[in-house]
């Protein structure tokens, strides 16, 4: 059976964790903005960490549901609305034939994650769904084209399942003030410790430049000893310093390869909290090392890894 779109709002595209193993022949990767709500949606399912979803930007979406299932709403606070009764984000609701969701605009926050139980099924062009639309990849007709009114998206007919949702505790909280962690790269040391203390004291401004690719900072302007490098590979959260010295966050959809040099690289839980920043926000950076990085992510990787079948049912602590 499937979900069908009544309104898409201004850009609501199917994603799962991403299409990996082909950045050597220019392939983005794609993939959730926001990691951490995704994760949290198909956990509340009980699914596959990698089930598809929908992320929907700022809001203004609205579907209905032409069988039942299990949904699971996380992200930016949409104020949504089931047939026309408020719910709550970061929880999982039961739906049925002819229900309606209804999501306005953010709250606070830029994204929300909309996901059903077992995940919709659509095409996977090169192992994934996950929509780019530069690379003409994922998406519901997987040529990277982002969803529109009246569109049909399939997903398995389930019976509902019992309400889950995170506990208080574990909901971040959005904000247009944070402070994200900077891995120093290997470029590190062609900047003067005059240049990093600059950019680890700064504060910055996001812009309206800003999109999956990456977004552009606003601020005190950061100076490179050497500006002219051959392009190389670009990792996720990578932060460039073009001619103009004002800093750049790749993001899901970056272009594969780059010259301008690099001061260091933002964490993942970093990107999750930039991926919910709207235009304007205050964003600093502080100093993060590599080990300690690693391992918080690797418990975070070891917690989403570990919720299907009998141990997910048994875990209640983090789930009320």
């Amino acid at each position: 059976m499937t979900l069908r779109i009544l309104t898409a709002g201004p850009l609501s595209l199917l994603q799962d964790l991403g299409r990996f193993g082909h950045q050597a022949i220019g392939v983005s990767t794609g993939g959730p903005m926001d990691e951490h709500a995704f994760l949290w949606g198909n956990r509340l399912l009980g699914n596959d960490r990698n089930a598809a979803q929908i992320e929907i930007a700022m809001g203004q979406f609205s579907c209905e549901f032409y069988a039942e299932t299990t949904i699971a709403l996380t992200g930016a606070d949409m104020a949504a609305t089931l047939n026309g009764q408020p719910i709550a984000f970061w929880q999982s609701y039961p739906v049925r034939q002819g229900d309606q969701l209804a999501l306005r605009g953010a709250r606070s926050g830029m994204r929300a994650y909309l996901a059903v139980q077992g995940g919709f099924k659509v095409p996977t062009p090169l192992n994934s769904c996950a929509t780019v639309i530069r690379d003409e990849l994922g998406g519901l007709q997987g040529v990277g084209e982002k969803l529109n009114a009246k569109d049909y998206i399939r997903y398995s007919v389930s019976q509902p399942m019992a309400t889950k949702q995170v506990l208080p505790q574990f909901i971040p909280q959005y904000s247009q003030q944070v402070t994200l962690e900077v891995i120093p790269g290997y470029q590190y040391d062609l900047f003067t410790p005059e240049q990093r203390q600059r950019f680890f004291n700064a504060s910055y401004t996001l812009t309206p430049q800003m999109d999956r690719m990456g977004c552009r900072l606003s601020g005190e302007a950061i100076e490179c000893q050497k500006r002219n490098l051959i392009s190389e590979g670009i990792a996720l959260g990578a932060i460039q310093i073009p001619a103009d010295g004002q800093p750049i966050v790749l993001l899901r959809d970056r272009q594969t390869i780059g010259g301008y040099p690099k001061i260091g690289c933002v964490t993942a839980k970093g990107l999750s909290q930039l991926a919910q920043c709207q235009p304007g926000a205050e964003i600093r950076f502080v100093e993060k090392n590599l080990y300690e990085a690693e391992a918080e992510h690797s418990i975070q990787q070891q917690f989403f890894h570990g919720y299907v079948g009998k141990k997910w049912r048994q875990e209640q602590t983090l789930v009320g």
